[in-house]
């Protein structure tokens, strides 16, 4: 089981003035403060109407542990690891190393998965965007 995780950063999200398709309210600038949780995944922005289609949340992988396959289907989406280190693992190439100071992009219409490497909690940010 994952402990409780430490303040790590106030993470900033400049939502620029427009409104997505239908919806009722514009986005506007919001700051949303990553703060002790004992959660594996904690969302930070949900699209609209927080954004227009910015979709993100702080992930803490146990060591070894992984998020699972998964596709990022119409959306595109960058990882930004914070503390520890681990692997994007995309089918079709080699697995990317990811760890503080290094940001991975995947592409739409990717089947990929999030690997923590090492002996100590692996924590990132993603942020994800439909591109449809």
């Amino acid at each position: 089981m994952i402990g409780p995780m430490r303040p790590l950063f106030a993470l900033g999200a400049l939502i620029l003035s427009g409104c997505a398709a239908g919806a009722a309210t514009k986005p506007v600038a919001t700051v949303v403060q990553l703060g002790p949780s004992d959660r594996p995944y904690v969302e930070l922005l949900r699209g609209p109407p927080q954004s227009v289609s910015m979709e993100s949340g702080a992930v803490s992988l146990a060591p070894h542990a992984s998020v699972g396959e998964h596709d990022t289907e119409d959306y595109e989406e960058l990882l930004v690891p914070l503390e520890g280190r681990g692997e994007l693992r995309a089918r079709s190439q080699a697995p990317l190393a990811l760890s503080p100071g290094l940001v991975a992009y995947t592409p739409p219409h990717t089947r990929h998965d999030v690997v923590n490497t090492g002996d100590v909690v692996f924590r990132y940010v993603y942020v994800a965007a439909r591109t449809r």
